[in-house]
């Protein structure tokens, strides 16, 4: 895993952990491949939340996008 574009995923997921956390959440970085393939893990209340999918896609996809544009996709494998 390429660490500066580690660091760069996980500075974007502190600009959101605090509203997941709020709610009894959290997101984890598993991986990210040799062709710039994210792979997220819910954590906490995030996991079972019927909204889950909403945050992901609209929140945690959104957010990174925006700050890492070297990511390609975004995968939860939860």
């Amino acid at each position: 895993m390429d660490a500066a574009l580690h660091k760069k995923v996980e500075d974007a997921l502190d600009s959101i952990r605090p509203y997941l956390e709020a709610d009894g959440g959290n997101v984890e970085v598993i991986d990210i491949t040799e062709g710039s393939i994210l792979k997220l893990e819910l954590k906490g209340a995030c996991k079972t939340c019927n909204m889950s999918q909403m945050t992901m896609k609209a929140g945690i996809e959104e957010t990174i996008k925006r700050a890492v544009p070297e990511i390609k996709e975004i995968i939860s494998v939860n």
